[in-house]
């Protein structure tokens, strides 16, 4: 009798978790991040404005006329409804140009993120797993990256390679990565001392297996959170180059290179700059408050009933 009443006692413990409690308690772990569900909102509208551009947008980015030169937008005195938020300089409809312009923005973010990733994740786990002089060597490269100018690093390679998409994502991808090795590489030195890692080796599992099956797993959270905070950062940093000159040339629109455009037109036609800033602010901030409710909903720390 003694048995089944401790049985009685321990079974709600040591029963599985119904998947509707599971996913009551998932709901529940998600509303607390009210932001990063606004942020990825956002994020979903501005991506799929940029995906259905050619639908979506009333005139052709690259063609304009003359006679419809700085229009304002609709709603102001001499606007027309044809072009809702006016036209350039040379008579572009400027809401064409700010939806193209979100697509070469966020393209150029996502591969340079990809290229900073897998070149930051490979070395951080190279350096955390190795040690030794492997680990040294890295890590001295990482703090050269870190202390070095990211603006003579740009313009260097710029001017070697000459301003283009490709060369933009070069630049932000080999500035990008030392931030993931260092995280990474601290996570990865953390999880080969612990027990599973050690459990694995003596069972005769290979290096690639526990670091492909063991610790890269592990690491896949602090990626992602890292990757989508990187996603805003990279956005305006494309811009600041677009808008020096060395980013995506004219007549690709991009929202820097729309802003160096209209940056004239600062104080006697105030909208032209201010939509293409008010896209990247829009843009960068969904994004870091998405990230934000990433690395919330990603830490351990949280998952509490």
């Amino acid at each position: 009798m003694g048995r089944i009443e401790a049985a009685a006692a321990i079974g709600p413990f040591a029963a599985p978790r119904r998947p509707r409690a599971s996913l009551r308690r998932a709901w529940h772990r998600v509303r607390r991040v009210r932001g990063g569900l606004a942020g990825s909102a956002a994020v979903v509208i501005i991506v799929g404005l940029t995906l259905f551009a050619p639908w979506l947008a009333p005139h052709d980015p690259y063609v304009g006329r003359v006679v419809d030169r700085l229009l304002p937008p609709a709603w102001m005195d001499g606007g027309s409804a044809a072009f809702p938020l006016g036209t350039d300089q040379i008579g572009r409809d400027v809401l064409s140009r700010l939806i193209y312009g979100g697509r070469i923005s966020l393209v150029i973010s996502v591969l340079a993120v990809g290229v900073a990733g897998a070149v930051g994740l490979s070395l951080g786990l190279f350096a955390g797993f190795y040690r030794g002089w492997a680990d040294w060597m890295i890590s001295a490269a990482v703090d050269v990256m870190l202390t070095f100018p990211f603006i003579l690093l740009a313009l260097a390679t710029i001017a070697v390679l000459g301003p283009s998409i490709r060369n933009v994502v070069i630049v932000l991808g080999i500035t990008g990565w030392p931030i993931y090795t260092r995280v990474v590489r601290a996570e990865t030195v953390r999880l080969r001392s612990l027990e599973f890692t050690m459990a694995a080796r003596a069972l005769g599992a290979t290096s690639a297996r526990i670091v492909l099956r063991h610790l890269l797993p592990n690491l896949v959270n602090a990626v992602i959170v890292i990757a989508s905070l990187d996603v805003a950062r990279f956005i305006i940093v494309e811009a600041f180059l677009s808008y020096l000159g060395l980013g995506v040339q004219p007549p690709i629109p991009s929202w820097g290179g729309m802003l160096g455009d209209f940056r004239a037109f600062m104080f006697d036609r105030w909208w032209l700059p201010t939509f293409p800033g008010t896209a990247i602010f829009v843009t960068a901030l969904a994004v870091n408050l998405m990230g934000d409710g990433l690395r919330d909903l990603l830490d351990p720390q949280s998952r509490r009933p």
